[in-house]
């Protein structure tokens, strides 16, 4: 004779599952799971290709290596690069360098960025191809753009010069191959490969102030720079540092460019520290110099961006 099943619930059971605590803290132990299932490739790629490197870095720079012999040519000198880095004219020549390079091409680009969006924010024609052909040098090729910029700056048959010649310049710079104009000359392709891409950034802003308050002053009697500094600006100001933190960053660790273009020359005209640190890891093999150089800039860079961030919070009214 067949035993019938039990259909009985024991207590334990009837207050497992009738407590909606242990099932919201069992569904949210299942769900943590599979969103660590979902993040796990990208953490593992950020892990291999970022961060191991980083910290073997901060390992090396306390090192001797020039990576031809190997992990056993690995030799600890402790403080000795940091000390020989103070010492080193060359790298103090290149911060002053990049700081030159930033200092020019960074409030020059977030300007032009400035001026171009507000143009494109009135009623022009065609103003959709002007916003993505102002925008097309933020994505171009790297390789492309100094290829260009390489035949615009042609000391002889370059068009800038030959237009220079055309408007009564007798001697027209000689752009990159000078030590006098390379610098610059890279500052003008960098203001110019930027200030799209801010235009864009101020574009969104400028679109996001209302209608009424450019009314409510024009009926005032505010003219064009009074409706610009007292309705739209306070709604740029947050773009603005967004803008001038990212370009501050970026354009310190400013290589691809200046590598193609310039090779950090003539002499070491436009030798900025990202370049003198590429040339002592992979021209001159002096692995634990160069990583102690990039921890250096990283905390000098930091340390910037930290004063750029509690300056503009006690600029805000909020602070």
């Amino acid at each position: 004779m067949n035993t019938p099943l039990s259909l009985e619930v024991t207590p334990e059971e009837t207050r497992t599952s009738s407590d909606p605590r242990r099932q919201i803290r069992r569904r949210t132990s299942s769900s943590s799971w599979i969103g660590y299932l979902f993040i796990a490739p990208n953490f593992l790629g950020f892990a291999i290709f970022t961060l191991l490197p980083l910290l073997f870095s901060l390992v090396i720079a306390f090192a001797r290596w020039d990576i031809v012999s190997g992990t056993g040519g690995i030799t600890w000198v402790g403080l000795t690069n940091f000390s020989n880095l103070l010492q080193d004219p060359n790298f103090w020549e290149s911060v002053r360098t990049t700081l030159i390079y930033v200092g020019a091409s960074l409030p020059l680009s977030l300007l032009l960025g400035l001026l171009i969006a507000l143009a494109l924010n009135g009623p022009i024609p065609g103003r959709g191809i002007l916003r993505v052909a102002f925008f097309i040098p933020y994505f171009a090729n790297t390789v492309a753009i100094a290829t260009v910029w390489l035949l615009l700056y042609h000391p002889t048959a370059g068009p800038i010069n030959v237009v220079l010649k055309n408007l009564g310049v007798s001697n027209p710079p000689g752009w990159i191959i000078s030590s006098e104009w390379a610098l610059p000359a890279l500052i003008m392709l960098a203001v110019w490969s930027s200030a799209g891409y801010n235009s864009i950034i101020y574009l969104a802003a400028l679109q996001d102030v209302p209608q009424e308050l450019y009314d409510a002053a024009r009926i005032d009697g505010a003219n064009n720079w009074m409706r610009f500094y007292y309705v739209a600006l306070p709604f740029l100001r947050p773009s603005i540092f967004f803008l001038f933190v990212t370009g501050f960053i970026s354009s310190s660790q400013g290589f691809g460019l200046i590598n193609l273009m310039t090779q950090g020359g003539p002499g070491h005209a436009t030798t900025v520290a990202s370049y003198y640190i590429y040339q002592n890891a992979f021209q001159f093999y002096r692995y634990g110099y160069a990583s102690a150089m990039a921890w250096v800039m990283f905390l000098l860079v930091f340390v910037l961006t930290l004063v750029f961030w509690f300056s503009q919070q006690r600029r805000s009214p909020s602070a």
